[in-house]
């Protein structure tokens, strides 16, 4: 598998025994952090020879509690996506929730998100398709890796040229968890697409008493280096400085000073595999 051409030409970033990062905060919380995040991911992955997207969300439309937060702005929030990508050249991706949300995204980054609870909004998948970004598919957590090739065929009926990613985050298990059926992964495979594993939202604790997401960081490292054991081509991983203090999703997120022994542990894996 090679990595759609966004920003990336070193053929050395296409090698065989590497896969591709999509990582960053939750949300954006501010200019400083983001790039600092992103300065660091990217001396890691530049070491390491991993193709790296920076993923950060401008907005978070899917909260449990009234109160919880969004967002710092929807412009700013973009802007500053851009000035990420612009500052380390590299891509940049984003979720978008409804279908006008899709050209205004597609005008500050490089990757347009659908998040998994949408992705069979055939609309928002058509207009996401329809700005030439490549499209990146969250698989539903009510539903098998089979059924998404129906996502891919909604993105390349809109855009035929289109890039699509379709990546796995875990399934529901009963009312508060979710679990990983790594069968997923081969079955999306066939679409004949990159598929990425989500190591971060599939151990999230949902729909707590508290309204507040939990999580099992601490297995952060098992799902990941199951899914390359498996044959993902990419990996998604939350990270932040402080996941404590961050303002979304911290129960589940990576502390940024652990990711660079994660990857050079999951290269090993990759390498052992071929």
């Amino acid at each position: 598998m090679q990595l759609p051409k966004l920003k990336h030409t070193d053929s050395s970033l296409t090698r065989p025994d590497r896969f591709f990062l999509m990582a960053g905060p939750c949300a954006i919380e501010g200019r400083d952090m983001a790039l600092q995040i992103a300065e660091r991911i990217v001396t890691i992955t530049n070491r390491l020879q991993i193709p790296y997207i920076f993923k950060g969300s401008y907005r978070k439309a899917n909260r449990t509690k009234l109160n919880s937060f969004t967002g710092i702005g929807d412009e700013l929030a973009l802007s500053i996506l851009a000035e990420v990508g612009r500052t380390f050249d590299i891509p940049t991706v984003t979720d978008i929730h409804e279908s006008p949300e899709a050209a205004m995204a597609a005008e500050y980054v490089d990757v347009l998100q659908i998040p998994a609870f949408l992705c069979r909004q055939t609309e928002l998948i058509e207009a996401a398709a329809q700005t030439g970004k490549a499209v990146n598919v969250k698989k539903g957590q009510f539903l098998s890796g089979e059924s998404m090739g129906f996502a891919v065929e909604k993105v390349k009926a809109a855009n035929p040229d289109a890039t699509v990613f379709l990546t796995d985050r875990g399934n529901s298990f009963g009312y508060g968890d979710l679990v990983v059926d790594y069968r997923n992964l081969p079955a999306m495979q066939a679409h004949g697409v990159p598929v990425v594993m989500d190591c971060t939202h599939s151990l999230q604790q949902p729909n707590q008493a508290s309204g507040v997401t939990g999580g099992k960081p601490a297995l952060i490292a098992t799902i990941a280096k199951a899914a390359i054991a498996v044959g993902a081509d990419g990996l998604f991983i939350e990270t932040h400085p402080d996941p404590a203090c961050a303002k979304s999703d911290g129960a589940n997120m990576l502390p940024l000073d652990q990711l660079e022994a994660l990857l050079e542990k999951l290269i090993r894996v990759r390498e052992a595999i071929l």
